[in-house]
């Protein structure tokens, strides 16, 4: 079946689009800047029953296309309201990305019209998209949910310690999903003290979304720890990427039963039925919901005058999830300013890779601590820079 590029960013397009590709009568919808496919003779072309193709940064930071079939994100969102419940859902997040899209997804499942934020995000725009959701049926008060990310939720939070309307709106959702990244423990805390229902995601463009919630995976959804990787299954599971089998089949093996798993790339445990992720098994960082290859941004910045041999590590940020840190050699660095260095890093990591995967900061060391490989011992370095940066939060 034909794809069709989506253009713009006006959530009601895409979502009268949505509506076709969900029910079979339209096209399927390209997300995003869709990877180079080979043979494609100007035109793209996706297998039967392809709601979406969503591109996503993946875990190398290259662009990877994914296929998303109507039953895996119909399955998805009804996974979702089953666990927490039927609904009216308020789009906070762009639709472009697997959070949004699914917004839009359950409240076509469940026949109701989404809400939708005026402009840009902000918290003023938000409480006033949510607070004029209330509504009830036969005299019973509709539910209603919102999807975030971390760095959206901080910022809420913020401003309801001065504005009461912003905390009512935290208050009046009956759940808000937070996914993209780890929800830092003491935006959790927050969230709690002032009365809001989050419940933290885990899941992947690949997995049509979020589909562990606060540890649990949603009924259907598989999950199995092989070589320290958590890897899931289930019906929302994407079909692959376009244009990649030999990656499709790579990231989805089978068994010999013909279960088919996705391998999430992330490192962790499951303890008394529930999934406890610890971090990228690849050298990849989070930051504000986008993943970031600290590999790719690494070898831009050693391209900068006095950084050739710098180490960019990722490190917590209270903001943005993780944040990535340039570390040099204080002899090798002070060729040159360091304010010029670290502006013309980031002007260069902003060029190739985009704003969202600046370094935020410069840190100079006397020397950096190597492996007896003689390579950076990167978690020695991780862990030294950490404890300078901890409450430092970098400018976009």
């Amino acid at each position: 079946m034909r794809l069709e590029p989506v253009a713009g960013d006006d959530p009601r397009d895409l979502l009268r689009a949505l509506r076709a590709a969900l029910n079979g009568s339209g096209p399927a919808l390209g997300l995003g800047m869709l990877a180079p496919t080979s043979g494609s003779g100007g035109s793209l072309y996706v297998p039967a029953g392809t709601a979406v193709v969503i591109t996503t940064s993946g875990s190398t930071g290259t662009p990877k296309s994914v296929i998303l079939g109507r039953s895996a994100l119909t399955s998805s969102a009804l996974a979702t309201a089953e666990r927490i419940g039927e609904g009216a859902w308020l789009l906070a997040l762009p639709a472009s990305y697997v959070a949004g899209l699914q917004v839009l997804v359950r409240s076509l499942v469940l026949g109701r019209e989404p809400a939708l934020l005026s402009g840009t995000f902000s918290p003023q725009a938000f409480t006033a998209a949510a607070l004029s959701m209330a509504s009830s049926e036969g005299g019973v008060r509709i539910p209603t949910y919102t999807s975030l990310v971390p760095a959206q939720l901080s910022a809420l939070l913020t401003a309801a310690e001065s504005d009461p309307s912003v905390a009512a709106a935290l208050r009046s959702f009956e759940a808000i999903l937070v996914g993209g990244q780890a929800l830092p423990a003491a935006v959790l805390e927050r969230a709690t003290l002032a009365g809001a229902r989050v419940i933290r995601t885990y899941g992947a463009s690949e997995t049509s979304g979020g589909c562990v919630y606060d540890g649990v995976p949603l009924t259907g959804v598989g999950v199995r720890e092989r070589r320290g990787e958590i890897q899931l299954s289930g019906p929302m599971l994407a079909d692959g990427y376009l244009g990649e089998s030999e990656l499709t089949h790579a990231v989805f093996p089978r068994d010999a039963d013909g279960t088919r798993w996705y391998r999430t790339g992330d490192a962790g445990i499951i303890e008394d039925g529930r999934v406890r992720v610890r971090g990228r098994i690849d050298n990849v960082i989070v930051s504000g919901g986008i993943n970031v290859s600290l590999d790719r941004v690494e070898k831009i910045v050693r391209g900068v005058p006095g950084l050739e041999a710098a180490v960019v590590v990722g490190v917590p940020d209270p903001r943005w999830g993780e944040a990535s840190v340039v570390v040099a050699a204080r002899g090798e660095a002070l060729r040159r300013s360091e304010s010029v260095q670290l502006e013309e890093a980031r002007d260069a990591v902003a060029a190739d890779v985009g704003p969202h995967a600046r370094p935020g900061r410069l840190v100079l060391v006397d020397e950096l601590e190597t492996l007896p490989s003689g390579k950076p011992d990167r978690e020695a370095i991780r862990r030294a820079v950490a404890g300078l940066v901890r409450d430092e939060t970098p400018d976009r």
